[in-house]
């Protein structure tokens, strides 16, 4: 344990009551046992590793690769017989054993896996060592639900196989025994029942003489008595035998097996110990979940800054009963070694202080801590405190007393690697002698380097909190008019104690109040009525300023708001500029390319179509490259240039692949066109006086005679023959 913090520190802080916290997280209760057993970690390598361990373990809530499970049995009890020579332990404990080597082998493959996510987890998964021979010698021998295996020797093997068979003959005996009483009607009408796991038949009393058999019970009413047949009592004596002889065999073998293990002892011992780690971890990291904890920044700077700070047993009872927690933001660094905190009971002095001690204690155990991501500390050797009434009748001590004993104790442990923390500094004696005692206290802390928080009353610890260098008043603000408290800290000025205006707000007469304000020292009532009246006005200042401040980033948020959208509109109208320019030029080459088809369409001459597409874009190149005459000189202008020479092939590419692509589609058009005028002319009957000529040919006649498939044709001048399929209507040839 770190002996420079004492237990009575743990206490003051309430630390106790966090591990409880911790422990409800934890998976088994060997886990919440060691969760009680935390305290703080005095080698800096040993805590880092912790922290660490808890940080990568709370990252993976965020992951796709979440730690695997890790529960456990407890076999404590179990490794520690195995360990005993010639020992054996139940098929169960082996099972657990098997089990919790599965599980940690698991671990160890899937920290190998991740090793990258989660490096502390594998630096600390390599000192295990993976072997898979203790889970699989106790499956080898022992099956899954929990019985030794026939096979785990040949004798048990041979002993099971006789059971069986005895078995056999037991119930065969009995069924004819059975069968013979009931035709024999010698049995009552339950016929049979079981005593002692045995099966006996249900004999009616008047007949238990005429069945043979051991009497093993009868019925309440003596109506009926149960009997074993003869024949069966031989078989179940020898049933009996097998069975001792089969638990004898098991014995031997779990014996065997526990000889086979036992070389392992150590190994499953440190499977339960890093077992018993992940589920301390597991806790720690769920509970730093539930309460938004981080891990800040360690640093060799002897500084603490907690930004946003909660205290987390405050905040788990606030947030159960839907009360909003003020978090804290408080410094301590070379140049504020030590804050002095003033102001009235009930403003959160002693809670703020009960914060930064309780954070720290917890950081130093390996937990992980409410605070702002940004946030950063050291690590203390030594962290005092003296906190709350601390009477002691066991040991006649009053308040005072314990406290005086308490600063000489401060007195020898402080340092410059020292936090102290004390609440109400100097009560419990008379005001000026217990105040000037304590500010020498106070100077001695100074002096050497030590840093910590005080709350107190006192007004001249105030006036030497300014008066030292790097010593600083603080207080809790109130509400100025209500008297409420904000349970907000301010660093920089001393606080008033308010003791007349609490008073006067809690309805005592003003008269009283006049009469106990005669009654104090005038100059302390001048300095209590300044610090109050300063006070009263940094608040307003405070909160001018903090208005000021939110309009000052609503502006900038609407400044920022409005040139975004100014960047969009100019954005849009570059893309529809750019998307106008680009359609105007993909409607010209589209007229050109239509031009040059159309031209086709009418000639059909394919050469021609080539040339004056070839020559075009040519024409488009020139008059690309009088747009920029100058040749480029300096990479980006050449590389431009490159840029626009290619977007010109892919263009001209685009439109070859378009005219390409339309001289086929007429092509096929042309085709189906054809396909459809041979397919009407073969189903068109020809008849006589029909107007026709014979295909490739310009004279025209009329059908004089039609036989069969050829026909005769009339031109006026003469006649001839010709076949139907040589023909065409003239009407069709002129479609």
């Amino acid at each position: 344990m770190n002996k420079n913090i004492s237990d009575k520190t743990l206490q003051d802080l309430e630390f106790s009551t966090v591990l409880q916290h911790i422990s409800e997280f934890c998976i088994s209760g060997l886990g919440k046992e060691k969760v009680f057993e935390i305290e703080p970690i005095k080698n800096k390598r040993t805590l880092f590793k912790e922290l660490h361990l808890v940080d990568e373990y709370l990252s993976s809530f965020q992951s796709e690769n979440r730690v695997p499970n890790h529960g456990y049995d407890n076999i404590i009890t179990s490794v520690k017989r195995l360990a005993i020579e010639n020992s054996f332990i139940e098929t169960d404990a082996f099972l657990k054993i098997a089990s919790t080597s599965l599980t940690v082998n698991e671990l160890l493959k899937f920290f190998k896996k991740f090793q990258i996510q989660f490096p502390t987890f594998f630096e600390l998964s390599q000192k295990i060592e993976f072997i898979t021979y203790i889970d699989d010698e106790i499956k080898k021998i022992i099956d899954i639900s929990g019985e030794v295996k026939n096979n785990a020797s040949s004798v048990l093997k041979q002993i099971r196989r006789d059971i069986n068979n005895v078995r056999g003959k037991i119930g065969a005996s009995f069924s004819s025994a059975l069968s013979k009483a009931i035709a024999a009607g010698h049995l009552d009408d339950i016929k049979e029942t079981v005593v002692d796991n045995q099966r006996v038949l249900a004999v009616s009393a008047m007949h238990r003489r005429k069945i043979t058999g051991s009497l093993l019970g009868s019925s309440k009413s003596g109506n009926i008595v149960y009997i074993a047949p003869q024949a069966t009592l031989a078989y179940s004596r020898e049933y009996q035998n097998l069975i001792y002889e089969e638990k004898q065999e098991v014995v031997k073998i779990l014996r065997d097996l526990a000889t086979t293990i036992r070389p392992l002892v150590s190994l499953i011992e440190d499977y339960i110990a890093f077992l018993i780690h992940m589920d301390t971890i597991g806790a720690k990291a769920k509970y730093a979940k539930e309460i938004n904890a981080v891990l800040p920044k360690i640093s060799k700077e002897k500084r603490i800054f907690f930004k946003n700070a909660y205290h987390p047993v405050l905040w788990r009872k606030n947030n159960k009963q839907d009360i909003h927690t003020v978090a804290q933001s408080i410094e301590l660094n070379e140049k504020q070694q030590i804050i002095v905190i003033s102001g009235p009971n009930a403003g959160g002095k002693s809670i703020t202080l009960k914060t930064i001690g309780l954070l720290q204690i917890m950081l130093q155990s390996g937990v992980l801590i409410p605070v702002d991501e940004r946030s950063q500390t050291y690590i203390f050797d030594t962290i005092l405190t003296d906190i709350g009434d601390n009477q002691s009748i066991e040991n006649q001590l009053s308040t005072y007393s314990y406290r005086l004993k308490n600063m000489r104790y401060f007195l020898r442990k402080c340092d410059e690697n020292t936090l102290f923390l004390i609440d109400e500094f100097g009560t419990g004696s008379d005001p000026e002698l217990g105040g000037a005692l304590a500010e020498i206290f106070l100077e001695e802390f100074y002096r050497k380097k030590a840093f910590g928080i005080i709350t107190t009353h006192y007004s001249n610890l105030k006036v030497l909190a300014n008066e030292l260098e790097n010593v600083t008043n603080a207080n809790m603000q109130f509400d100025e008019r209500t008297l409420e408290p904000l349970y907000r800290l301010f660093v920089g000025q001393a606080g008033s104690s308010f003791t007349f205006e609490v008073a006067q707000k809690n309805g005592i007469p003003y008269s009283i109040i006049n009469q106990a304000k005669k009654r104090v020292d005038t100059e302390k009532v001048r300095l209590d009525k300044t610090i109050s009246k300063l006070q009263k006005e940094r608040n307003r200042l405070q909160k001018n300023s903090d208005n000021l401040e939110k309009q000052k980033i609503q502006g900038q948020e609407h400044i920022d708001n409005l040139q975004e959208k100014e960047q969009r509109i100019q954005d849009k109208l570059s893309g529809f500029q750019e998307l106008y320019d680009k359609n105007q030029k993909m409607l010209s080459l589209g007229r050109k390319t239509n031009e040059f088809l159309n031209k086709y369409f009418q000639t059909n001459n394919k050469k021609e179509l080539n040339t004056n597409f070839n020559k075009w874009v040519s024409d488009e190149k020139v008059k690309h490259l009088k747009k920029s005459p100058t040749e480029p000189t300096t990479k980006s202008q050449k590389l431009k240039a490159k840029i626009v020479e290619k977007q010109m092939q892919e263009v001209i590419k685009k439109v070859e692949k378009e005219v390409l692509e339309k001289v086929v589609e007429v092509r096929k058009e042309k085709k189906i066109e054809a396909v459809k005028i041979a397919k009407e002319k073969s189903l068109y009957v020809y008849k006589i006086n029909d107007q026709v000529r014979i295909i490739d040919s310009n004279s025209v006649g009329t059908i004089d005679k039609i036989d069969r498939k050829s026909v005769t044709i009339n031109y006026g001048f003469f006649t001839t023959k010709t076949s139907l399929e040589k023909l065409e209507l003239v009407e069709k040839a002129k479609k």
